[in-house]
C-alpha cells in the first residue's frame, strides 16, 4: 500500500442491517444511536429509462402526484401532516430510480413510515390535481431551458445516447406530458411500484427489528417481475454545435466512464478528483485560476446499473471559449502521463474528508444506503477508505489513459457569431 498520511478510525460494528421481508421490500438501515433523528426512504428501481417513448416523463410525473394525497388524506391533510412533523420531506427521480424520503425526530419514525407507505402504496392520484401539476411539470421544463448548464447537459445526453431512452430528459416532454392520462399514472404505478422492485431504507436512531417488523405489517403489492434493462449501444463521439445567445459559452465533453458497481471506483474518483474535484485540481487551477478563462470548471463522474460517463463541464465568455476548448484539450491529452504522486495524495485526503463527514449525515447515509440496487452488499464508506489508500498514482494515470484516449463528444452552446471558431478548436 503507498504511503499516505490519511488516518481514519476503524469501524467494528457492521456497517448496515438487511432483512428481506417476505413478499415485501428489502429493509436497510445505518444506525446511528447518538443521533436525534431518523432519514426515511423508499426507493423505487424505476426511472426514465425505463420508459417508452409514450410515456416519456412519467416516472417523473409520479414522484410530483405521490404527493396530491392517499387514500386516507387529501393534498391539503397530506401537505399538513409532513409540516407537522416539521422534518424534511422530499423526493427525486433519476433515470434509474425514483426515492421518497423524510427526515424527522427519531420518536416520529413510525409516523413518517406510515406516511411514506401511504404514499407509495395507497396514492389518491386525483384527477384534477393531475391536471395542474401538469402545468407545474411545463413550468419545471421551461426554468432548465432558462438555465443554460441544465439545458446543455439535456442536449449532450441526448446525443451521448442516440435513440436510447437513457438520452430522453427525465422530465419528458410537453407532448408525451399531455397525451399522458391519470388511468396512464394509476397503471405505470401499478407496474412498477411493487417488489422485487421496492427497497426501504433507514439511517439514524432507530432499530433494525423495529422497522422490519413495522414495515411487514403493511400490506404490498403482489410482487412483479425484476427490472430488465437494454444496454445502450457505444457512447457518440464527435462535436455537437449549438446555436444559444447569451453571455457565456457552455461547453461539455465526456468519454466512457464506469458503471455503477464497478470495481474501478477507487482509481476513478481519484483521476477525477485530480481532474477537476477541488480548489487544487488541475482544470480550476489552469482555466480558472491561471487563465481566467472561466467562473464554473470541473469534472464529473456519473454512473447507471450498465454504463457511465466522465464528463466536463465549463462555462466561458464567447470570445474565450476558443481558447478555453483549446486548452481543455490539451490538458486532457497531457493529463495521465503528467499526474503526479502529490496530486493524488491530496486526492486521496479530499476523498477520505468527504466520506468520512458524509458519515454524520443522518439523511446522506439513508441514501447512500439506496445503492444496494447495484450491488449484492454495500461497502461501507470507511472500507472504501482503505480501497483508495491501496491505490497509487500509476494506476491512477493508467486508468485515466485509457479513458481519455477513447472517444470523445463535446457539446458546445455558443452564440452563432462565436459557435464555428469555437468548434474549430476542438481537437
Amino acid at each position: 500500500m503507498p504511503a499516505s498520511s490519511c488516518l481514519w478510525v476503524k469501524m467494528t460494528e457492521p456497517y448496515y442491517q438487511e432483512t428481506e421481508i417476505t413478499d415485501g421490500p428489502l429493509v436497510l438501515t445505518h444506525q446511528m444511536p447518538a443521533a436525534q433523528s431518523v432519514a426515511l426512504g423508499i426507493y423505487i428501481d424505476v426511472g426514465s429509462r425505463d420508459e417508452s417513448l409514450a410515456e416519456a416523463g412519467i416516472t417523473h410525473a409520479l414522484e410530483h402526484m405521490l404527493f396530491k394525497g392517499t387514500r386516507d388524506m387529501d393534498v391539503h391533510q397530506l401537505s399538513e401532516k409532513l409540516d407537522e412533523l416539521g422534518g424534511n420531506a422530499n423526493a427525486y427521480t433519476s433515470r434509474e430510480r425514483t426515492c421518497f424520503h423524510l427526515h424527522v425526530l427519531h420518536e416520529q419514525w413510525r409516523e413518517a413510515l406510515d406516511i411514506l407507505i401511504a404514499m407509495v402504496q395507497q396514492p389518491a392520484l386525483p384527477e384534477d390535481e393531475w391536471q395542474r401539476e401538469r402545468e407545474v411539470i411545463y413550468a419545471e421544463m421551461a426554468m432548465v431551458d432558462d438555465t443554460p448548464e441544465e439545458w446543455v447537459t439535456d442536449q449532450h445526453v441526448e446525443a451521448l445516447f442516440p435513440g436510447d431512452a437513457i438520452g430522453r430528459p427525465v422530465l419528458g416532454t410537453h407532448a408525451s406530458l399531455a397525451s399522458i392520462s391519470q388511468s396512464d399514472l394509476s397503471g405505470f404505478l401499478a407496474h412498477w411500484y411493487r417488489p422485487p422492485r421496492m427497497l426501504i431504507t433507514a439511517a439514524g436512531n432507530i432499530d433494525h427489528q423495529q422497522l422490519v417488523d413495522a414495515v411487514a405489517e403493511a400490506g404490498w403489492r403482489k410482487a412483479g417481475e425484476p427490472v430488465a434493462r437494454r444496454q445502450p449501444a457505444a457512447m457518440a463521439s464527435g462535436v455537437q454545435a449549438l446555436k444559444r445567445e447569451g453571455v457565456q459559452a457552455q461547453i461539455v465533453v465526456s468519454v466512457a466512464g464506469i458503471h455503477a458497481s464497478s470495481t474501478q471506483r477507487p482509481v476513478a474518483w481519484l483521476a477525477n478528483q485530480v481532474l477537476g474535484g477541488g480548489l487544487s485540481s488541475r482544470l480550476f487551477r489552469e482555466v480558472r485560476e491561471k487563465r481566467g478563462l472561466a467562473y464554473s470548471i470541473g469534472s464529473h463522474l456519473n454512473s447507471l446499473s450498465d454504463v457511465g460517463t466522465w464528463s466536463i463541464t465549463c462555462g466561458s465568455e464567447p470570445e474565450r471559449a476558443a481558447e478555453c476548448v483549446s486548452l481543455l484539450s490539451s490538458l486532457m491529452d497531457d493529463f495521465a502521463e503528467s499526474i503526479t504522486p502529490q496530486e493524488v495524495e491530496r486526492a486521496r485526503r479530499q476523498l477520505e474528508v468527504q466520506l468520512r463527514m458524509g458519515l454524520d449525515s443522518v439523511e446522506g447515509q439513508m441514501l447512500y444506503l439506496g445503492g444496494r440496487f447495484d450491488e449484492q452488499q454495500l461497502t461501507s464508506p470507511m472500507q472504501w477508505l482503505q480501497r483508495i489508500n491501496a491505490v497509487d498514482a500509476d494506476a491512477v494515470a493508467q486508468w485515466a489513459a485509457s479513458h481519455l484516449s477513447a472517444g470523445k463528444l463535446w457539446s458546445v452552446a455558443a452564440p452563432e457569431k462565436a459557435l464555428s471558431e469555437i468548434c474549430d478548436r476542438i481537437r
